[in-house]
């Protein structure tokens, strides 16, 4: 059974979500021609009922992978498992993996939210707006356990891929990662990731993130005839993910580096007192050429 969807339309794009998966953005197109803007999403992507076959989905309390099976918070050893078959470690928080709540829908906006009790008890909420062809994503997450926990949020969407598919985004340094896909080293850029000018995607795998971000990113696809003009806030890193060989990639503004919570200072980690909160926005602006 295909799940419930909700459909956002500002006469100029056109977005459907589902709340149930995660809160995931399924598709968002150009209303006159059905451009994809995310990677398109079709009824057996649905049928999974996985975020990670969909257009994008919010990450909380934390992005990426963490090492060690947890991490330390204040008050102890923070333990946690595996969540996903494709890797061992835990990957891209809980948000993603539990049915959102619908608060407010108008035909422009919409307000979801989740109560969860894993890892620790939060409150996520998403404010998703399209307005003139401009999407814009407002993630806030509220610690609600007595002792307190370091949090980071991120958002994954999922970018249509082609040979003329050119990337901006203007970062200092890139961490290096060992086979498990953990930092090792934080490095200056090598000439192929160095996207401050706009330049294709590297062919070979890319797993990546970027520091030093100043929050502003263009995708352009020359082909096809449109940029995405992205704006973020609360956050100074991204994650470049570029599979070799397939028709999407990733570009995911994230307010933290991989593994932070064992990196040295917890790199853009929040250690949030019950009741404390942290943002993070994105917006994307479809642009035509």
């Amino acid at each position: 059974m295909l799940p419930t969807l909700l459909t956002l339309d500002d006469g100029i794009t056109r977005l459907t979500l589902a709340p149930d998966i995660g809160a995931s953005l399924v598709n968002w197109s150009v209303s006159a021609s059905g451009q994809a803007l995310l990677r398109h999403s079709d009824e057996a992507a649905l049928a999974s009922g996985l975020p990670g076959k969909l257009g994008g989905y919010a990450l909380a309390p934390w992005s990426n992978r963490i090492a060690e099976g947890g991490f330390q918070c204040p008050d102890g050893w923070l333990a946690l498992e595996a969540n996903t078959l494709t890797d061992p470690r835990p990957i891209h928080g809980s948000a993603w993996q539990q049915p959102w709540q619908v608060l407010e829908q108008r035909p422009d906006h919409v307000l979801l939210q989740l109560d969860s009790s894993t890892p620790f008890a939060y409150r996520a909420r998403q404010r998703i707006r399209l307005d003139q062809g401009r999407l814009s994503i407002e993630l806030q997450v509220t610690h609600l356990a007595p002792q307190p926990a370091w949090h980071g949020l991120g958002l994954h969407p999922y970018f249509p891929r082609s040979t003329h598919s050119r990337l901006q985004a203007r970062a200092r340094q890139v961490w290096h990662c060992d086979e498990s896909r953990l930092p090792t080293q934080l490095a200056d850029l090598p000439a192929s990731w160095d996207f401050r000018q706009p330049q294709g995607l590297p062919g070979s795998l890319v797993d990546n993130g970027f520091s030093g971000w100043d929050g502003e990113c263009l995708i352009i696809e020359p082909e096809a005839g449109y940029q995405l003009h992205c704006r973020a806030s609360g956050c100074d890193y991204f994650l470049l993910y570029c599979p070799p060989d397939k028709d999407f990639f990733c570009f995911e503004p994230v307010s933290h580096p991989v593994n932070a919570h064992h990196l040295p200072g917890h790199p853009g980690l929040r250690l949030l007192e019950q009741g404390q909160s942290i943002e993070l926005g994105f917006s994307l602006h479809y642009q035509t050429l």
